[in-house]
C-alpha cells in the first residue's frame, strides 16, 4: 500500500506527518530548506540546535557550523542561523556544551583558509580524514575561546557527555582511528578504543556510562590492507560498518548490530536501553538509508523511518520529547538533505 503523506503549511514552516508507517514520528517539522545539513545537536536546554551546512544560497563553499533557534526554525524553515564556524576551512561535528553558551567543532582552519579537497570519485564513497582538524570552542559570537586537541593527525568527532563532564572524540595519534575522551575543559585525554579500524561517531548513554558508536572492523588480509592504505592517505571507506558499546573506560565492548553494509550514526533511546542508528542493510541498491531502533542487547530490530532513501543522524532532546535527524524527504526532486523535528511517540 502506497505511503500517504499529509503536508500541512503554517507561517512558512513546513509540517510532514507520516501517517502509519512512522508510527514513533509525530508532526514531524522541517526546519531547513537547501543545500546539504547534517547533525543537528541540542542544547542542554532543549532550545537550540547547532549543526553543519554547505548551503550554497548561504554563501557557503563546504560545511559550516551553524546555531539554530528550535522555535523560529520551526514556523520558517528559510531562515539563516547563526553561523559560529569563521567561514575559513572545513568544519564538523559540533556539540553544545553544558553552560548552552558555548559549543564545540572541528577545524581545518590552522591548516589553511581554503577547504580541504573532497576524495576523488571511484569505485567506492569515501571519506576525508584530515590531518588539520582540530576542536575548539567557541562562544554564540562565533569567537573561538579554547582549542582543545593540538596533537598531529585528525581529531574530531567531539560529543559531550550528558552528565556535563566528559567528551568523547575521534582521533588518529596513535596511528588508527581511535575513540578518545576527555575532561570537559581538554585536559586528561584517554584512548578508549584499540581494535583496527575505523571507531568513531560517539556518543555517551544517557547516565554517561556508556558509548555507542560506529566501527569498521577488517578481518581478511585484503581488508586490512586496503583500510590501512587509505588511512595512509587520510582516507577511510565507510560501506561496511556496525554499532558496538562500551563502558567510558573502553571496557565491555560489545558489537551490537551484524547487519552487513553500513550501519551508524548511533544514538541512545532516553531509556538507555536501546539505540537509534540509520542502515542501508535492507537496501538492494545500497543507497536506502532508514533509521532503525535496536535493544542495547542486540534484539528487537524495528524500523522507525520509510519516507524518502536518505534518513540519519537522529538525536533526542536531552528531555526525551522529540527527535531530531536528517532526511531528504521533501526536497522537490533535488538531492538536498534538510534537518526535520518530530515528538518522539514510544
Amino acid at each position: 500500500m502506497k505511503f500517504k503523506i499529509l503536508v500541512v503549511f503554517m507561517f512558512s514552516g513546513i509540517f510532514l506527518q507520516a501517517q502509519n508507517t512512522e508510527k514513533h514520528l509525530k508532526n514531524i517539522t522541517q526546519i531547513t530548506d537547501g543545500g546539504d545539513n547534517a547533525e543537528a545537536y541540542w542544547s542542554f536546554n532543549n532550545k537550540y540546535l547547532t549543526f553543519q551546512s554547505n548551503n550554497k544560497a548561504w554563501g557557503l563553499e563546504c560545511d559550516q557550523i551553524f546555531n539554530m533557534d528550535v522555535k523560529k526554525a520551526m514556523k520558517n524553515s528559510k531562515l539563516k542561523p547563526q553561523m559560529i564556524s569563521s567561514g575559513k576551512g572545513r568544519t564538523t561535528c559540533s556539540y553544545f556544551m553544558p553552560d548552552n553558551k558555548h559549543i564545540l567543532y572541528a577545524s581545518t582552519h590552522l591548516g589553511g583558509d581554503k577547504c580541504p579537497q573532497d576524495p576523488p570519485r571511484g569505485p567506492k564513497y569515501l571519506w576525508g580524514i584530515f590531518d588539520s582538524y582540530d576542536i575548539f570552542v567557541a562562544d554564540l559570537t562565533g569567537k573561538i575561546v579554547k582549542q582543545l586537541t593540538n596533537t598531529p593527525g585528525y581529531d574530531a568527532e567531539a560529543t559531550v557527555s550528558p552528565k556535563g563532564d566528559k567528551i568523547v572524540f575521534t582521533s588518529t595519534r596513535s596511528g588508527d582511528l581511535e575513540l578518545w575522551t576527555m575532561d570537559i575543559d581538554g585536559k586528561n585525554q584517554k584512548q578508549v578504543t584499540s581494535g583496527l579500524g575505523y571507531d568513531g561517531g560517539a556518543f555517551f548513554s544517557p547516565d554517561g556510562k556508556k558509548l555507542v558508536f560506529r566501527a569498521s572492523r577488517p578481518k581478511t588480509p585484503e581488508e586490512i590492507q586496503e583500510y590501512k592504505e587509505y588511512l595512509a592517505k587520510g582516507l577511510v571507506a565507510p560501506t561496511t560498518m556496525d554499532i558496538y558499546t562500551c563502558n567510558v573506560d573502553g571496557s565491555d565492548l560489545k558489537q551490537i548490530t551484524n547487519l552487513g553494509k553500513a550501519s551508524w550514526a548511533p544514538f541512545y533511546h532516553p531509556s538507555g536501553k536501546k539505540i537509534l542508528f540509520s542502515s542501508n542493510h535492507a537496501s538492494t541498491k545500497g543507497y536506502d538509508f532508514q533509521l532503525y531502533m535496536i535493544n542495547e542487547d542486540g534484539t528487537g530490530l524495528e524500523q522507525i523511518t520509510t519516507e524518502s532513501v536518505f534518513n540519519s543522524f537522529p538525536m533526542f532532546s536531552p528531555d526525551g520529547k522529540k527527535l531530531c535527524f536528517s532526511s531528504n524527504r521533501n526536497n522537490k526532486g533535488t538531492r538536498d538533505t534538510n534537518l526535520f523535528i518530530a515528538e518522539w511517540i514510544d
